[in-house]
């Protein structure tokens, strides 16, 4: 079976295609690939990565445009020796760019968010209420380990609201020294612990950056040697987490890294309803005049602003639910799972 040489070719083929003008030769690189993976098919019947390209393929074509008639590029001439090209020109430390390499087709991606009292939006889009005051782990995987740690959003109240963040970037010896991030309440900084930007002296160092934003308010942090990009943000008296991550990456833990919120949620007896109840510190039509300024969809985001500006008459946590849609524009792979009904 001579799938991965159909990828590696592909790959090639598409590497430098950037920007609007790029439709025509990317179709033909596409014709290409279909051509190449037909000529295997027999080889090939029971391969994933075989199939995985086939599929991959009809879904480029669909989305661009292309249409199955039309020029296919010339093979390319084999290499002297197994590998003596492509794996060794690879970056190692650009997860998007080698995943394509290997398998064909970009990797997929998945967002969770955490912002407000707080919600959270799982990776597989549930939506969820927490109570959860304490330190709680929202990832913990291979590659990252994200906590949050929560305290009441007012004396006497049920509600809890993230004031404290703590990210480690695992060791990985290609690419990054081990990484620590922490935010607190006034204190979002652009560094990382140690006072660096970046991922250390390592060749792959460069492959983890933090940028600010907006200053001691919001900073973005880019992982492209696991294909993640992390927002982390200040709106009043809470802090805000949001992430983009690999899908293949997001999966990678054991059965003992079970309790992170990004993937199950909040446990059941940490759920909370958003329906605001009892006498709130603003009335429920006063936030949701408010709310509706910033959120003219009633989705969760809505009623999770909603329920916060009742809960703590705190009006800045418009700006929690408005950053956190913001994200989710940002980081969803697919644009038609942006808002949630609940």
């Amino acid at each position: 079976c001579k799938i991965l040489r159909c990828n590696s070719d592909y790959v090639a083929a598409t590497l430098h295609l950037r920007g609007p003008g790029r439709g025509a030769a990317f179709c033909t690189a596409l014709r290409s690939y279909s051509l190449c993976t037909r000529r295997t098919a027999r080889t090939c019947r029971g391969d994933l990565a075989f199939h995985s390209a086939v599929h991959g393929i009809e879904d480029l074509m669909i989305q661009n445009n292309c249409s199955k008639e039309g020029p296919t590029a010339p093979p390319r001439p084999q290499p002297p020796a197994p590998n003596a090209q492509g794996f060794e020109s690879l970056d190692i430390c650009d997860y998007e760019q080698s995943f394509l390499y290997k398998h064909g087709h970009p990797p997929g991606f998945q967002h969770c968010a955490a912002f407000g009292d707080p919600h959270i939006r799982t990776f597989h889009d549930d939506f969820h209420t927490c109570r959860v005051e304490g330190s709680w782990p929202l990832l913990d995987n291979d590659y990252l380990f994200v906590q949050a740690t929560s305290s009441p959003v007012a004396k006497g109240s049920n509600a809890t609201v993230t004031s404290k963040l703590t990210i480690i970037f695992k060791n990985m010896k290609e690419c990054i020294d081990q990484k620590v991030y922490q935010a607190e309440l006034d204190n979002v900084p652009a560094a990382f612990q140690d006072g660096s930007v970046n991922g250390g002296a390592r060749p792959g160092g460069s492959s983890l950056m933090i940028q600010e934003r907006s200053p001691g308010r919001h900073v973005e942090i880019r992982a492209t040697y696991i294909g993640t990009t992390i927002a982390v943000r200040q709106a009043g008296r809470q802090l805000s987490f949001s992430i983009r991550m690999a899908e293949e990456v997001a999966r990678a833990f054991t059965e003992e890294q079970d309790l992170q919120l990004c993937v199950g949620g909040c446990p059941r007896g940490q759920r909370m309803s958003r329906s605001p109840r009892g006498h709130g510190h603003v009335p429920a039509e006063t936030a949701r005049v408010l709310c509706r300024e910033m959120l003219p969809v009633e989705d969760v985001y809505f009623q999770s602003c909603v329920f916060d500006v009742v809960t703590s008459g705190d009006t800045n946590f418009t700006m929690a639910a408005h950053g956190a849609l913001e994200d989710a524009r940002l980081f969803l792979p697919n644009a038609e799972k942006l808002h949630i009904f609940q």
